[in-house]
């Protein structure tokens, strides 16, 4: 099989800011400020010499592991050699404190050793403007300011502040404290207010998992994914990015390697849909808000991205830095703002239908807006016919998609659902009569020589996102139309591993290299759909040892050798696992499987 290539990294996060942690040094190799679409400050990940360093690193040779504190996102790095072992904690502050969540941009390492008397030197080099701005470092009473970044960076340390400077190594003969901060400085006892803050956030994350709704099968897969997705929203927002890496190729030499600390309306639905399941309604709430402040266009029309913000005055552009591992070039911004995309409009419909429909909701009343959901249907009958990009993002070509027409389909009957359940008769009717309409451009798109539906209308080429008409029952699972539409997809795009490519025909940039590894969960849930949930089972317990040793995805897998690839970790990955796993449950919670 080859070398396997996987991210050693962790991700903490408080739903302001992500930090990537690295298993081999604990050094903090992406983390940016203030906001996930910010320059790094750390970003060694793409460029090691511009990119900074915040690292804590024994001497001399030593063995190493990585893992999360149970159900939080509370990150611990263990190091140990001949001299002793040390624990590094790492996490981002989150807490119920005056009636509001607390999440202050801070980062907060707390080392301690474990046995003997171990040598380590900590490093804490910030950088700014995408690594263009180098800090310099000011000693203070108990503290590093550094000076010449767009904010004030303070590092707050017991450790003694010339051993940093200098980075010099020195015995760890007591548990040391680190918090780092942007903007605002700590201005309160370290110990105990860095023990305070820890107690409470994991006491945060533990009830929150607590509230959550799992089964009884893939729990700890479950629990983790259900960690990442949430920390993955802009809380002051409601914006939900699709990662918060840019640029990590989606292969080697590939090009593909794209911004991806964005919000697209797409991803957004299959995060927050796993999100509802899990019993968890106030990431809708807030996506919901998000939604009705995004400024409408003079084209009359979403775009199918938006930054945090909700504003799309974002440029692509290309750095002069390094990239992941050589893979160049390096992106910030996101050209797909610009691209027509139609099945955003069905998307938005089906992820705000349970703020209208169900009755736990009731605080949600005052967001309800009818006139979006006319809107959006608006959106539709004007785009009923329309090609456009899909949801792949095709820079240079448009097509009448299958996709986009399920998702005209999906939006009009949540629209239907809508106006039946408020007494809307007007709204119901009209939707029920674009939903018809959609499901003859589906039709068009069905290839009765091969009994599946392909691409595009017109168009022979396959694609791994129609495994969707099962799973969101376009085709009725008990149908003999169903399950032939998954062989031929199985067929043609499936790999021997389980895995799936999204299509294989040549695109802009040629033909797909590596697989795109939310389709395999697709595929895993349209099994379970049809019937088929031992063999969908067996696919999602090959699929979770694709993960990191943290268990979490990426979102590209290369075939041949198990390696991750692409923006890390990527939501619809773990979005994915979470709807496959809840899925299968529900087919073995049966009788007949008890």
């Amino acid at each position: 099989m080859g070398i396997r290539h996987t991210y050693d990294l962790g991700v903490i996060g408080n739903c302001s800011y992500l930090a990537y942690i690295n298993k081999t040094d604990a050094n903090v190799s992406w983390m940016c400020l203030p906001r996930f679409d910010s320059s790094f400050i750390f970003g060694s990940l793409l460029d090691n010499e511009k990119g900074g360093e915040f690292s804590i690193k024994p001497e001399g040779r030593y063995e190493n592991k990585q893992y999360y504190q149970p159900n939080t996102n509370i990150l611990c790095t263990e190091f140990s050699n001949g001299e002793g072992s040390i624990r590094i904690t790492d996490f981002a502050p989150r807490f119920f404190h005056f009636e509001r969540n607390y999440k202050p941009l801070m980062l907060i390492r707390k080392i301690e050793p474990l046995s003997g008397n171990m040598k380590l030197k900590v490093k804490c080099n910030p950088v700014g403007n995408y690594g263009e701005k180098r800090a310099h470092g000011t000693l203070g009473s108990n503290h590093i300011h550094f000076s010449g970044l767009d904010e004030q960076v303070r590092l707050t340390t017991d450790i003694p502040l010339n051993y940093i400077q200098e980075e010099q190594y020195f015995y760890l003969s007591k548990t040391r404290y680190l918090v780092l901060t942007w903007g605002q400085p700590l201005e309160a006892p370290l110990e105990s207010t860095v023990e305070n803050f820890l107690s409470k956030t994991r006491y945060y994350w533990l009830n929150w998992i607590k509230d959550c709704r799992i089964g009884r099968f893939w729990q700890n897969e479950v629990i983790r994914s259900a960690l990442i997705l949430k920390i993955h929203q802009y809380e002051d927002t409601g914006a939900i990015i699709a990662s918060g890496t840019t640029s990590l190729p989606e292969s080697p030499n590939s090009t593909r390697n794209w911004d991806y600390r964005f919000c697209w309306m797409r991803d957004s639905y299959y995060t927050l849909k796993a999100l509802y399941d899990l019993g968890h309604f106030e990431e809708l709430e807030k996506y919901s808000t998000y939604i009705e402040n995004i400024a409408i266009n003079d084209k009359n029309r979403y775009n199918p991205v938006y930054n945090i913000s909700g504003r799309d005055d974002f440029e692509e552009r290309i750095l002069p830095l390094k990239g992941y591992l050589g893979n160049q070039p390096v992106r910030v911004g996101n050209q797909a703002k610009e691209h027509i995309q139609n099945d955003v409009y069905g998307q938005i419909l089906v992820s705000l239908l349970p703020l209208y429909v169900d009755n736990r909701l009731v605080e949600s009343e005052g967001k309800k807006s009818y006139k979006l959901i006319h809107y959006l249907l608006d959106c539709i009958e004007t785009t009923m016919d329309e090609p456009d990009a899909g949801l792949w993002e095709f820079r240079n070509k448009s097509q009448k998609h299958c996709y986009t027409f399920l998702f005209h389909w999906a939006g009009s009957s949540a629209a239907a659902v809508i106006g039946k359940n408020n007494g809307d008769e007007k709204l119901y009717k009209r939707a029920l009569k674009l939903k018809k309409a959609a499901a003859t451009q589906i039709e068009s798109c069905y290839d009765p020589k091969r009994k599946l539906y392909t691409q595009a209308a017109g168009i022979p080429h396959l694609d791994a996102s129609l495994l969707q008409m099962v799973t969101m029952n376009y085709l009725k699972p008990d149908s003999i139309r169903a399950k032939q539409h998954i062989k031929g997809l199985e067929e043609s795009l499936k790999t021997p591993e389980g895995l799936f490519y999204r299509y294989k025909n040549a695109d802009d940039f040629g033909s797909p290299e590596s697989t795109f590894f939310v389709c395999a969960f697709w595929y895993t849930e349209a099994l379970a759909s049809v019937g088929e949930v031992e063999k969908a089972a067996e696919n999602l317990d090959k699929l979770i040892k694709y993960s990191n040793h943290l268990g979490l995805f990426s979102e590209d897998v290369d075939a041949s050798n198990g390696s991750q690839w692409g923006n890390f970790p990527q939501t619809y990955s773990h979005v994915g696992l979470i709807n496959s796993a809840f899925r299968i449950t529900n087919r073995l919670d049966l009788p007949e499987f008890l």
